[in-house]
């Protein structure tokens, strides 16, 4: 595979959703989501995939108001295609998406500081917060 060979869509019809599923459910930030949970996701967000030829290799969701913010989540690369710069495409292609000009980006990370921070995000601990839903 060579780096031209991939391509990255926003094309909901190319999403080979079980992969989408095995990616997330192999995360330590979604591994417990249902698959219904993932669709109803997908369904309320910008997506993007990365493609070799027709084998979906990555994936990310971009969730935004359109206006004033997105919140850059989902980001995955197949365990197989990593270290071969597919993430920092993915991300490039995001930030640099003609939708989120001109907005404010979020998202939350364990482990891939470097790799966002090279994109112009900054870490902001004092100000973000977070609400977990509540348990039945």
């Amino acid at each position: 595979m060579h780096q031209d060979e991939l391509e990255i869509s926003t094309d909901r019809g190319r999403l080979d959703l079980e992969a989408v599923f095995g990616f997330l459910s192999r995360s330590y930030w979604a591994s417990e989501r249902s698959y219904k949970t993932m669709l109803r996701s997908i369904e309320h967000s910008m997506i993007f995939g990365v493609y070799d030829r027709e084998k979906q290799v990555a994936f990310a969701r971009v969730v935004t108001d359109g206006a004033t913010m997105y919140y850059l989540c989902d980001v995955y690369v197949d365990e197989e295609y990593r270290g071969r710069g597919i993430g920092k495409r993915l991300v490039q292609a995001i930030v640099t998406s003609p939708e989120l000009q001109g907005l404010n980006g979020l998202l939350g990370t364990k482990d891939a500081h470097g790799l966002y921070e090279s994109y112009g995000f900054v870490r902001d601990p004092e100000r973000l917060m977070r609400r977990r839903p509540l348990q039945d």
